[in-house]
């Protein structure tokens, strides 16, 4: 298939291309400089040029807490830039993949969140995901909306690269215990995606590594530094001690639409490479 990815120098866009390419897939990647989601004209000359079968938008605004600051660029491209690739698409006839999040929701459940879930998201960048899913849905006749969480990988900021740069610097890291939900590793989040846009099984999807009901991120932590084997105490803190401009929901763990590997096997991967 001819596919064209839309954010793709960021982590899971790196990370999707060369696995896309590698099942015999046309990839055209396109980083923001090449195509800006904002830019509606763009978009519409993207698509009539390139002629995609399936468009995979892994661009976003992702900081969770600058998001409540920069509430206009975050919802310029996680809602109206998705917009312009559900009209876009519609209109030329293929497919959108689009990727979106747990923070859709508000962490009052306490058993895995299921796609048909009604959605409440209790910041900014939650709120500015659920309206880019919303877009998709009205606009687009054939789309896949991947909701993950807690993304790490080789070609970005990430949980995991940050607990092994604390660990470098402090003899004693702090990490909240009543944040619940999944580690999800790039290359495992690509390698299902490229699997579900084989089978034309359209609609809301959740995918994250399998944590069964969720690991606190202290627990995460301390997983990595074992990896690592690094010796370093870790003490868990609440949420409210580090007093973020964003409010978290606590409980956040998706159930499974699609088959996933454990959690810890795929952070040994990661850790191996």
């Amino acid at each position: 298939m001819r596919i064209m990815v839309t954010g793709a120098k960021g982590m899971l866009g790196q990370d999707l291309v060369p696995i896309l390419r590698d099942q015999g897939h046309d990839v055209i990647p396109l980083g923001r400089q090449e195509l800006d989601i904002t830019d509606r004209k763009a978009v519409f000359e993207a698509i009539e040029h390139f002629h995609p079968q399936i468009v995979i938008n892994c661009a976003a605004y992702t900081n969770v807490d600058q998001a409540e600051v920069e509430r206009d660029l975050a919802y310029a491209i996680n809602a109206l830039g998705v917009q312009n690739l559900a009209l876009a698409c519609e209109d030329k006839k293929c497919e959108l993949v689009q990727i979106s999040t747990d923070y859709v929701f508000d962490g009052t459940k306490k058993t895995p969140y299921r796609p048909l879930d009604p959605p409440n998201p209790i910041n900014w960048y939650g709120y500015t995901k659920l309206a880019g899913e919303k877009f998709v849905e009205w606009h687009c006749s054939r789309f896949y909306i991947v909701r993950t969480s807690w993304l790490y990988g080789k070609y970005g900021k990430n949980f995991v690269t940050t607990i092994l740069k604390l660990a470098r610097e402090k003899e004693c890291l702090e990490v909240v215990d009543d944040q619940i939900g999944s580690p999800t590793h790039t290359k495992s989040l690509s390698r299902a995606i490229a699997d579900l846009i084989q089978t034309g099984w359209y609609g809301i999807h959740h995918y994250t590594d399998d944590a069964g009901n969720g690991i606190s991120w202290y627990e995460f932590a301390q997983a990595i530094l074992q990896l690592a084997e690094i010796s370093k105490k870790v003490e868990p803190i609440k949420t409210l001690q580090l007093s973020r401009p964003a409010p978290r929901p606590s409980y956040s763990t998706l159930f499974l639409t699609m088959p996933a590997p454990l959690w810890q096997e795929e952070l040994a991967k990661f850790m191996k490479a």
